[in-house]
Parts: C-alpha cells; structure tokens; sequence
C-alpha cells in the first residue's frame, strides 16, 4: 500500500477497530486499552502511515507542539535553555518547534503569527520587549504562554527568568567591594537585556560616586571573543584610569582577560574582571574569570513544566518565578582576597 495514501480509515480497517479508536489513540494512549494500542500501533508502523497535523488540530482544536522563540540558536546561554526544554519534553507527548528571531523585532512578530495559525498548544518566548504588534497578538492568543529570561510585573500569561539589572548591580558591588575604584563597562549587542545590564552597572555604580560616562563602550554588533579585546583597547584608550570591567557577557570577558594579558596589564591586580551568564570557560580561564551566574537549565525546564501543567489544568501557584542568580567571584577580582 502507498503510505502516501493511507488514512487513519485504512489503519482502523486493518486494526479492526473505528477511525474514532485509532485517533484516540495517537493522540491519547492512556485513553486506549493496552492491547488495542500495541494492535494500532503495530499496523501504523506496518503501513507507514503519518498523521496529519493540520487535521488533527482542526479536530482537536489545537496541536501537540508547543512552540519556542529564542533570538539566537548559536549563542550557548540559549542552547542551554533549549536544553533544559527538550529534557523536560523528552519522552512526553508533546513537540518542541523552534524559532530563531535573531534579535529582530519584526522577525519576533513572524515567528508568532506563524505558530499562532498553526494552533499551538503553547508558546515559549524571550523578554519583555515584543513589538506593539506582537504584544497584541500574545494577549490575544489561544494558548498558553511563558516567557523567559525576565521578570516582570505584567506577563502575558507567565514567566520564568530574573532581574538583570540586579544581577549587574550585584556585580558592580562585588566590584567595589574588591576594592576597585574606576570601573567601566563593555557591551555588545544592545539588546533590551544588555541595556537592563547597563542600567544595574550605571545605577550602582552612581551611588558609590564612582561612575563615569567615558568609561562605558558599547556596540551593536554580534558579541564575540575577538569583539571584548577590540572594546577594551577601546575603553583603555579612552580611559587608561579604567581598574575594573564589568562585562555584558562572558565572552566579552574572556577578550577582555586576553586584551589585558596582551597590554602586560595584570589581572587581578591592576584590573578586575567580570563576565555575566558563568558559561563553563569561566572557571576554565587562567586566572579564573569572576561571572554573574545564570540558571539557564532550570530555566528551559521550568518554562516546560509550568506551560505543561497549566495546560494539564494545574496553574502555577505564581504566574512569575524568579530563578535568581549568584556572582561567582574567581581570581580574576581577588584584589583583596574577594575571588
């Protein structure tokens, strides 16, 4: 038989049993006695036969997928969140569908109305900051929502992340308690959370009277190793004062420990470092580089749980869970025995 033909009538002729039987159980197993399951399943694997999501949705109302929106696939803070949403999905019955936005606003509100016209069982996206378009589609939605990587007051449906900016200012008090006095700030990307970040490092360090506009360099392009030396040549020529660097991600502190070693300035000692997210190089360096840890895992894993059991009918005793986060302190800011 083509199985480029076979429909879910040719799969219950062949089982024995009714259409209504056979969609049962592809869609619900544990609605389906033990031995009619192995019965159908046998034939389908037998036939080849592939259910067709669309109809299935049009019947049940809406699909077994459950969308997720990340703005990058390349960069490991969110390859470790979509690792944390396949672990969690594995072995269940629902499908994961991913899209990349690339930090594009519009390719964001593509993206949602792409899977909303699909009938998703429910999205995961990133941030706060959608579009006025994508905002309205997301009140609007048929489904169940979770964004990451934030918190806020005012979720679509919910949320699962932390505080940027309290992380960063935690980071610039771990800087000031280490004893450095001329700290700047190098960003790339400038994304809504990388300003956030900004915003921690500018208010803190405003209250210790230690801030300094010059000592801040920012650019929108993509964030990468080589990216951190170029913008710590830019800071120090600048502001050769500059005794510690706060660092919007770790791997513009990784280039910003390699652009110190290359200058003969030495780290700890004559400059502090610090990155954000704690990615594993990190602890791998020479000396260990100081990080804003994130909990990225759990993050993935309990976006999946929350969006799961609320579609289970189990709502989450908050809409908004806040992971937290931890300044790792490493040699790369022990001026005063803090690392």
């Amino acid at each position: 038989m083509n199985n480029l033909k076979i429909t879910i009538a040719d799969v219950a002729r062949e089982a024995g049993v009714s259409a209504m039987t056979v969609s049962r159980a592809l869609r619900d197993p544990d609605k389906v006695s033990a031995k009619t399951l192995t019965k159908i399943r046998e034939v389908v694997d037998r036939l080849g036969y592939v259910p067709d999501p669309a109809a299935s949705a049009l019947a049940a109302g809406k699909t077994n997928v459950i969308g997720v929106i990340v703005p990058s696939v390349t960069n490991n803070v969110f390859s470790d969140v979509m690792r944390g949403i396949y672990e969690a999905a594995e072995a269940s019955k629902w499908q994961i569908q991913l899209g990349n936005s690339r930090y594009s606003p519009l390719e964001e509100e593509s993206l949602v109305r792409t899977f909303l016209s699909q009938r998703p069982a429910g999205l995961v996206l990133s941030g706060l900051d959608q579009s006025e378009d994508t905002a309205r589609l997301l009140e609007q939605a048929d489904c169940r929502i979770v964004q990451i990587m934030e918190c806020g007051p005012a979720p679509y449906d919910m949320m699962v992340g932390f505080s940027h900016v309290e992380a960063s200012a935690a980071a610039t008090r771990h800087l000031l308690a280490a004893g450095y006095r001329r700290p700047g700030y190098i960003a790339a990307r400038l994304d809504p959370r990388s300003q956030r970040r900004l915003a921690g490092f500018r208010g803190e360090a405003e209250k210790a009277g230690v801030f300094d506009a010059g000592r801040i360099v920012t650019t929108p392009r993509p964030s990468t190793v080589t990216l951190g030396c170029e913008l710590v040549a830019d800071l120090l020529s600048k502001a050769p004062e500059t005794d510690a660097i706060l660092c919007n991600n770790d791997d513009l502190a990784l280039g910003a420990l390699f652009e110190c070693q290359r200058r003969g300035i030495r780290v700890p000692d004559q400059m502090g470092i610090c990155g954000f997210n704690d990615l594993e190089m990190m602890a791998a360096a020479n000396p260990p580089i100081t990080s804003v840890r994130t909990f990225r895992l759990a993050m993935g894993r309990d976006a999946f749980r929350m969006l799961t059991g609320a579609l289970a009918g189990i709502e989450p005793e908050q809409p908004v869970v806040d992971l937290g986060y931890e300044v790792v302190a490493r040699g790369s800011t022990a001026r005063n025995g803090q690392g």
